[in-house]
C-alpha cells in the first residue's frame, strides 16, 4: 500500500491520513490529546508505521467469485490530496472506485468537535447485470501484551478487541483460545479496539444483522463485521451507512454514536454504580469547571448519603473503645484458656449490648460504592491531564511531590487513633503500620484518586 497516494484530512480534533489503497483510515492523530502533558507529540490511534505497531481501520464491499470489489485492497481515486474543515460544520471526503460499469463512492464525513466519523457508500450500477455485494469493516491491529506494572495503573485497563452483541458488552481477550475464532450474528451491535482512555469502533446501521468475527495470530488480531448482501439492479443506485468512532472515551460523545457504546469505558460489573457516579461528577464539574473540586464535592455528597451507615459504625467503634480496658483485663485473666476467654468476652458484649461485628458491616456495604468511584476516577478520559490547583496540574498522573500521599498518611493515622485498638496485638501493629503502607501504595496512583481518598479519610 506504500505506493498508493495518501489523502490528508485536517479538522479541529483530527490530523488524519487516508490511503487510496482501500480508502483505509491509516493514521489518526488526536490534536487535543498529548501523549505526555506539555509535550508536542499527540496521541495517535490508527497507524501503519511498522509491522509491530500496525493499527488500521479497514473496510469496503466484498462478494463471491472473481469479480473485482472495492475492498481494502482495491485502489480508489480522490479529486483532492488534502481537505481542511476550517470554519465549516461538516467535511465530506469522497474516494471513488469503478469496474465493469459499477462505480462506488466511499465517503468519510467529519463533523466539527466530534470523534464520530460517518462512512457512506454510494453504489451506481451502470452495467447490464445485477451487482451484488456485502459491506464489511474490520480493525486490524498488532497489539503485543503490555506487562502490568503497579507504578502504572493504566496497564491494568483492558487493552484489546471488544464488542456489543446486542445485549451485553463482551471482551474478546485474544490470549484466550475461545476468542481466537469468534463468530456471531449480531443486530444493533458494534465492534471496537479498546485501550486506556481511547477506542476505535465500528457501529453498523440499526436493524441490520452483521456477522462479527475474530482471527488471531500471536499478537495480531482482526476484528471484523460483515453485513448482509445487497443487490443493485442495472441502472439503479443504492447507499450504505456505517459509523466509526476514533478517539477518547468521552461519555457524551460515545452515547451520541450509540447508547451502548458507553460500556467500552470499562467499568465492568460496577457500571450500575459507576454510571450514576460519573453522571453526578460531570454535573458538578459543569458547575465548578474543575475536576478536582468536583471530586471533593462528590466525595462530600457520598459521605453525606452514607452518613447513617458511618454513624452506626462510629457508635459501635466508640462502645468497643470504651470496653477496651475491660476486654484487655479479661484477656489477661483467661490468656491460658481460649474457651473461657471467648465466653467471658461474649458475656461482656451481650451485657453491654455491643455487637463487635456491627462496626464492620456498614463499611462492607460502602465498599462497592467506593470501588465504583475508584474505577470512575481511574478510567474516565474526561479527567486525562486535567489540572486541579497549586502543584497538581494533572489529575491523571501521580502527585509530583508526594504531598497528597503524605496528607493521607497523617489523616489515616488520626483515624487509627480514634478507632478502638484491636485485642489482637499482631492485628493492632498491622493497623498502626497501615497509614504508611497505604500512603506508599497510593503514592504512584493518579492524583485524582489520591485526592478522593484524602477527602474521604478527612471527612
Amino acid at each position: 500500500s506504500a505506493n498508493a497516494p495518501l489523502i490528508h484530512v485536517h479538522t479541529d480534533v483530527y490530523d488524519i491520513e487516508i490511503r487510496t489503497r482501500g480508502a483505509t483510515l491509516e493514521t489518526a492523530q488526536l490534536l487535543k490529546y498529548a501523549q505526555v502533558k506539555g509535550q508536542p507529540a499527540r496521541v495517535e490511534l490508527e497507524n501503519d508505521a511498522g509491522p509491530r505497531t500496525a493499527y488500521l481501520l479497514q473496510g469496503g464491499l466484498t462478494g463471491s467469485g472473481n469479480t473485482p470489489y472495492p475492498n481494502h485492497a482495491a485502489l480508489f481515486t480522490s479529486p483532492r490530496q488534502s481537505y481542511d474543515l476550517g470554519d465549516a460544520r461538516q467535511l465530506r471526503v469522497p474516494l471513488s472506485w469503478s469496474s465493469g460499469g459499477v462505480t462506488v463512492t466511499k465517503t468519510y464525513v467529519f463533523t466539527k468537535g466530534s470523534y464520530g466519523i460517518g462512512l457512506d457508500y454510494a453504489i451506481h450500477n451502470q452495467s447490464a447485470a445485477p451487482w451484488q455485494a456485502a459491506p464489511y469493516a474490520q480493525i486490524y491491529r498488532n497489539d503485543p501484551r503490555t506487562k502490568r506494572s503497579y507504578f502504572n495503573p493504566d496497564t491494568y485497563a483492558y487493552h484489546g478487541p471488544a464488542l456489543w452483541n446486542g445485549a451485553k458488552y463482551v471482551v474478546l481477550d485474544p490470549s484466550k483460545a475461545d476468542n481466537q475464532h469468534f463468530s456471531q450474528s449480531v443486530t444493533d451491535g458494534w465492534i471496537a479496539a479498546a485501550q486506556s482512555d481511547f477506542v476505535s469502533a465500528v457501529v453498523p446501521p440499526k436493524g441490520k444483522s452483521y456477522r462479527f468475527t475474530t482471527a488471531v495470530s500471536g499478537s495480531e488480531y482482526v476484528l471484523a463485521a460483515l453485513g448482509p448482501d445487497l443487490t443493485v439492479a442495472p441502472g439503479a443506485t443504492a447507499t450504505i451507512h456505517e459509523t466509526l468512532f476514533v478517539g477518547p472515551m468521552l461519555h457524551s460523545q460515545l452515547e451520541k454514536i450509540d447508547p451502548n457504546l458507553k460500556y467500552v469505558v470499562g467499568y465492568g460489573y460496577l457500571t450500575i454504580l459507576a454510571g450514576p457516579l460519573f453522571w453526578l461528577l460531570s454535573r458538578v464539574h459543569a458547575i465548578t469547571g474543575n475536576w478536582g473540586v468536583a471530586i471533593i464535592v462528590v466525595t462530600f455528597l457520598l459521605k453525606l448519603v452514607l452518613y447513617p451507615l458511618s454513624e452506626t459504625s462510629g457508635r459501635s467503634m466508640a462502645k468497643m473503645k470504651a470496653l477496651g480496658p475491660r476486654i484487655k483485663n479479661i484477656q489477661e485473666t483467661y490468656k491460658e484458656d481460649k474457651e473461657k476467654l471467648g465466653r467471658a468476652m461474649m458475656e461482656v458484649y451481650k451485657r453491654e449490648k455491643v455487637n463487635p461485628v456491627s462496626g464492620c458491616l456498614p463499611m462492607v456495604v460502602q465498599i462497592p460504592v467506593f470501588l465504583a468511584f475508584y474505577w470512575v476516577l481511574l478510567y474516565s478520559a474526561e479527567m486525562r491531564q486535567a489540572p486541579f490547583a497549586f502543584w497538581i496540574q494533572d489529575l491523571s498522573a501521580r502527585d509530583p511531590y508526594f504531598i497528597l500521599p503524605a496528607i493521607m498518611a497523617v489523616a489515616m493515622f488520626v483515624q487509627y487513633k480514634l478507632n478502638p485498638t484491636s485485642p489482637d496485638p499482631t492485628q493492632a501493629k498491622m493497623m498502626m503500620v497501615m497509614p504508611i503502607a497505604m500512603s506508599a501504595m497510593f503514592a504512584f496512583f493518579p492524583a485524582g484518586l489520591v485526592l478522593y481518598y484524602v477527602t474521604n479519610t478527612i471527612l
